[in-house]
């Protein structure tokens, strides 16, 4: 094989949070006499807390009440992912029992936070695959910015071109492209938009599709 490791976003592409957070983020601004602007709320997916803060109050404006929107969405989000089990999306435990037969170690690099990351993945059955997490919270620049990649990376002893890359948002695509890692996307809640189509990785539809194109290799 011409990789010597795998690294994988988490929300979206491992386990089918998105919709779970989404609905939350909604129920939030309900909750806060905010509107839920979708169009916004979308162009966050695949960044870390900070920027998620950033895009939200350029998104809203100054009349909100950034703190207290966050606190009740991160309350209401946390009383689920901290005590259900995400579902996992189709071909993943398929993909991650094929690497591991071949020898290939993975990691998560997520812009999740390390504490909710790890009980998703316990709760979810999937931290028995993975050798090595990064988190949001472990590096200065979030996704666009290819730093966690290069952590996941190093962590794995890998490097970066050497890796294969799995992510679903566009943010995260960019991320992983910039690490010079061989990039597949699987989309979820959004495409691809016009501009990170022209960054030359594999779109396919679920990671079955990609265990397929892997053994076809």
């Amino acid at each position: 094989m011409n990789f010597q490791a795998a690294i994988f976003d988490m929300d979206g592409l491992l386990l089918d949070t998105e919709r779970v957070c989404k609905r939350i983020f909604q129920e939030a601004c309900e909750a806060q006499n905010v509107e839920f602007l979708e169009d916004v709320y979308l162009t966050i997916i695949g960044c870390n807390s900070a920027g998620i803060e950033k895009i939200l109050r350029e998104g809203y404006g100054p009349t909100l009440d950034y703190p207290a929107l966050n606190a009740e969405w991160r309350e209401r989000y946390n009383a689920v992912v901290k005590h259900q089990a995400i579902p996992v999306k189709e071909g993943v435990v398929e993909l991650l029992q094929w690497l591991k037969a071949n020898n290939i170690p993975t990691a998560v690099a997520t812009s999740t936070q390390k504490d909710v990351a790890e009980i998703k993945l316990r709760l979810s059955g999937l931290d028995q695959y993975f050798d090595s997490l990064s988190t949001g919270c472990e590096v200065k620049h979030g996704k666009p910015h290819p730093e966690i990649y290069l952590l996941a990376a190093k962590r794995l002893g890998v490097k970066p071109e050497l890796c294969l890359a799995f992510e679903d948002s566009n943010n995260g695509t960019r991320a992983a492209v910039a690490a010079d890692m061989v990039t597949y996307q699987i989309p979820d809640l959004v495409e691809p938009c016009a501009e990170v189509k022209m960054l030359g990785h594999t779109i396919l539809p679920s990671l079955t599709d990609v265990l397929d194109n892997l053994k076809s290799k």
